[in-house]
């Protein structure tokens, strides 16, 4: 009779997705934000794409749930009340478009909107004054990060471009994100449930990895804590720019050359 839970019995699967979960978890738990990009291409070394993202979902939902617990009550609920409309806004573009954009596409138009973000910050003399909450930004930003999240998992840098310049404080930044973001994945759970990527294989899999990945968000809650917001903020404008050479190297397909 066969397995009713076939999960995935690779090694190979589980020395790249221990890594990638961990990596998410210290990102999701605030230390190192953006960083979580680099997990999913580490687990589609060993899983077709679409089955990666899959198994990642749940998962990522988990670590929402630490998350949201680790840094409730901290979050910006004035951001909050334009980027949640904004985001729920993008995931349903994602969803009635998914058939007609291309990954590689989207990969590269967030990766070099998110290099000329960091080089900008970097570059442009002297210290501008903090921005505040702003409507049509803020949806604007938030529905482009909602889609990019749906159509190719690469949601943050255009939040982050709403949010950095605004200053937060670095845990109300980072509780900011773990809202936005569980509120984005609990949202994609229904149009991957329709595309039917929830097996009973690819359940049993995630739940493999749940306590290495909650396990990782405590930890990068902790090394959060350690951080001085000015470290912080140079940590992640690094990262977002990481992040963004690392889309336009997957969308140009660099690899081929």
């Amino acid at each position: 009779m066969p397995d009713s839970f076939p999960m995935i019995a690779d090694p190979w699967f589980y020395a790249a997705a221990f890594p990638a979960v961990l990596i998410i978890g210290l990102s999701k738990g605030g230390f190192g934000p953006g960083t979580s990009l680099i997990a999913l291409p580490l687990l589609a070394l060993v899983l077709p794409p679409l089955q990666a993202a899959a198994i990642m979902l749940p998962v990522l939902c988990a670590m929402d749930l630490a998350g949201l617990w680790g840094f409730r009550g901290k979050w910006d609920r004035r951001n909050m009340k334009i980027i949640i409309p904004g985001a729920m806004i993008g995931i349903v573009i994602g969803t009635l478009t998914a058939g007609y954009v291309s990954n590689r596409g989207v990969e590269i138009i967030v990766g070099a909107v998110a290099v000329i973000f960091a080089l900008q910050k970097w570059l442009k003399p002297g210290t501008a004054e903090p921005t505040q909450p702003n409507t049509l930004k803020g949806v604007f930003w938030s529905a482009c990060s909602g889609f990019t999240s749906f159509i190719a998992h690469a949601g943050g840098p255009p939040l982050q471009v709403y949010l950095l310049p605004q200053r937060l404080d670095k845990t109300t930044f980072v509780a900011t994100t773990v809202v936005f973001f569980a509120s984005v994945n609990y949202v994609k759970l229904i149009p991957y449930w329709w595309l039917g990527q929830f097996t009973p294989g690819n359940l049993a899999t995630g739940a493999v990895l749940v306590p290495v990945a909650v396990g990782g968000v405590y930890l990068g809650m902790y090394l959060h804590h350690k951080l001085s917001d000015a470290l912080f903020y140079r940590i992640v404008y690094i990262f977002v720019f990481l992040c963004g050479l690392k889309l336009l190297y997957d969308g140009f397909d660099l690899s081929l050359f």
